[in-house]
């Protein structure tokens, strides 16, 4: 066995991983000599540039436009739109020897032709038969209303203006404000980027999140996908409105602070031949691998072949494209559990041999790895998160360290729990310790990003935390002063759950648009079974503006919640630090950021002059209380008094008034 000194420090920190040490240094073997190979004697940055060679490149010195698409079982290919009048044959691609096709477009024939907007497809002949196809690295897809049928779109606008952008990055802590621009509109239709930039940004910055995660950015043919059958993996979605607009909308982004997270989704592609990469070059084996082992069935789309350069080609120059011509600030790897194990995570992680052997996808994690090599080099300071959540050994740890090299990973396990607790157990039988040990069930330095819900529990077919907590009763008793004591019990619940979430479930937080103020309905995309209506795809942001309503009490808290985790730097810090558990009185006391957090869950067991333990001696007093009345509590605590420690066998106590389904906040001052 090797000496400590001589392995990797991931290896060398964690004795759990010493019996699996090969195991691990052949997974850092398999990148590094990836990477040397794709890299050669320049950078990984300069491998990754197809999005700048394949598609339509303008060529000044021949004065005409280029079209190269990489197509290696196609016995023929040719290009046709509007600007040739639809003639599938009329113009052919010549055949590289690596398999790429490409065909020049001088000014002199095509000028008046070939223009911004000009409609256009590829004609390809291969194993398949004749089939009219998208091109891979095509820019703009867009529907014809009348057909439904996508094409896509030759796209030259005037370059954007960028300004004194200053590419808005910031690596921790994370406040994620998880969004869909489709849906992110009160009105019953598709929201456009130009309408979220005007009215959602805004809301965002004034609840104090400093990041956006943008859901569903790749064009898709099915909405109700939620932008997870990604059929054109360069264009932007459409239906929200142009590349420009898209643009746009980062800027000002970046004007307020507000760092933009890409949701990307690299584990699968859509099936679909008439708009995706399904069978493009006529062969079931050029993104994928031939047969079952390129079909997610889970899904039911095709996966990509990680082991083939060309394909890690393409997925990495689409990494480098986002960044680099619409600025996100990083990205939100989806699906990475289906990505790295060939099970598609379809099994229990019992055991370490899970995470190595036959069933690991080696190439995938390979890919992965190269991936947040190439987003870090080229964007020092972006973010990457996977979504992993089998718990893989160094997903979240520095490439060097031998890691996968991911900031952050999702905290899955935490909206998991809550959603059980509240199916299957009452609340008056909840364990303080299950809690507790969900929330810091993490490894030291890896960056996890707690979240109560995300657009999972969103979706029609589950529930929200705030449906699941009072149901119909949102719709008949979320008015203020109206008692209702499920109302009043879901509340009191929300506030408890989101606030122990981010102040002990991570290094970073997450919350989908809405949640915030426990929208009471789900998200149902239009289809058949709903008669193809958008009354489900959208978010009421009228009811938390109303101050008539419970849902702006809701906000309210929110918004002073993540005010004061930003305040007091209380992410930064790694752990909570456990001050008290009591059980018979199912009380958790625990400081993080200088702030000692009073939890009480018992549902009727109010303690007035209840010790608790505080890390310092001093003077103390309530930061907030989610029984305050602004928060649509009963405002049993009063923010005045001070609580002034003594000590008790070499700790320190002070005396508070410990309200049941209550949580309170306290600071030092002095």
């Amino acid at each position: 066995m090797a000496k400590k000194y001589d392995r990797l420090p991931m290896v060398a920190r964690d004795e759990w991983l010493w019996p699996v040490e090969e195991e691990v240094n052949a997974r850092y073997k398999r990148y590094a000599e990836k990477l040397r190979e794709l890299a050669g004697e320049g950078t990984l940055g300069d491998f990754a540039n197809g999005y700048r060679w394949f598609g339509f490149q303008r060529d000044e010195a021949l004065a005409g436009w280029w079209f190269r698409e990489w197509l290696p079982g196609a016995h023929d290919v040719f290009l046709f739109g509007d600007f040739n009048g639809w003639q599938r044959t009329g113009l052919r691609l010549e055949r590289g020897a690596d398999g790429v096709w490409s065909v020049f477009l001088p000014d002199a024939l095509y000028a008046g032709r070939l223009t911004h907007g000009s409609l256009y497809k590829m004609h390809v002949h291969g194993p398949n038969g004749w089939h009219d196809r998208i091109p891979a690295y095509a820019r703009r897809v867009v529907q014809n209303d009348d057909t439904k049928d996508y094409t896509a779109q030759f796209w030259n606008p005037a370059p954007f203006d960028w300004g004194d952008d200053g590419k808005t990055v910031h690596k921790s802590p994370l406040l994620i404000y998880e969004a869909h621009v489709g849906m992110a509109q009160e009105k019953e239709g598709v929201g456009t980027y130009t309408e979220f930039a005007e009215n959602i940004l805004p809301r965002i910055k004034a609840e104090g999140y400093d990041t956006l995660q943008l859901m569903a950015v790749a064009e898709h043919p099915y909405y109700g996908s939620f932008g997870y059958h990604v059929a054109n993996f360069f264009a932007v979605s459409s239906r929200c409105g142009t590349p420009e607009e898209l643009k746009a909308l980062i800027k000002r982004a970046h004007e307020m602070g507000i760092a933009v997270v890409m949701d990307l989704v690299h584990a699968h592609y859509v099936k679909n031949m008439n708009e995706g990469l399904n069978e493009i070059d006529g062969t079931d084996r050029q993104y994928s691998r031939p047969g079952e082992a390129g079909y997610q069935r889970y899904w039911d789309s095709m996966l990509f072949d990680y082991g083939r350069n060309e394909v890690t080609h393409f997925l990495l120059s689409n990494v480098k494209f986002w960044l680099d011509e619409f600025r996100f600030d990083g990205f939100r790897f989806d699906g990475v559990t289906s990505m790295i194990y060939h099970h598609h995570g379809y099994t229990e992680f019992d055991s370490r041999d899970k995470f190595f052997g036959a069933d690991v996808n080696t190439d995938a994690l390979a890919y992965l790895t190269l991936a947040n090599h190439l987003v870090h080099e080229f964007r020092p300071g972006a973010v990457t998160i996977a979504e992993d959540v089998s718990g893989m050994p160094g997903m979240a740890l520095p490439i060097a360290d031998g890691g996968v090299g991911f900031d952050y990973r999702l905290g899955m396990a935490i909206p998991d729990f809550w959603i059980r607790l509240l199916k299957e157990v009452p609340d008056e039988q909840w364990n303080i310790w299950e809690i507790w040990n969900i929330m810091t069930d993490r490894l030291p330095g890896v960056g996890t990003v707690a979240y109560a819900e995300s657009h999972d529990q969103a979706l029609v077919g589950d529930k929200t935390i705030a449906f699941r907590l009072m149901d119909a009763a949102m719709y008949t008793s979320m008015e203020r002063g109206k008692p209702d004591l499920v109302v009043e019990r879901g509340m009191a619940l929300h506030k408890m759950i989101r606030l122990v979430t981010i102040a002990a479930g991570g290094t970073a937080y997450l919350n989908f648009m809405g949640n915030e103020f426990g929208h009471p309905e789900w998200i149902d995309f239009p289809r058949e079974g709903n008669g193809w209506s958008y009354a489900h795809a959208r978010r009421q942001w009228s009811l938390a503006d109303s101050r008539r309503l419970r849902y702006s009490q809701l906000l309210a808290f929110d918004g002073v919640m993540v005010a004061a985790v930003k305040e007091y730097g209380v992410l930064a810090e790694p752990y909570p630090w456990r001050l008290q558990m009591d059980e018979p009185v199912r009380t958790m006391v625990f400081a993080r950021g200088g702030l000692v957090f009073v939890f009480n869950w018992s549902p009727a067991d109010s303690r007035p002059d209840y010790a608790i333990e505080v890390p310092e001696a001093g003077k103390y007093r309530l930061l907030f209380s989610t029984d305050d009345e602004e928060f649509g509590g009963q405002g049993r605590q009063s923010a005045t008094t001070e609580h002034f420690t003594y000590e008790a066998e070499g700790r320190h106590y002070m005396q508070i008034y410990n309200i049941c389904r209550t949580a309170a906040v306290f600071k030092k001052i002095g």
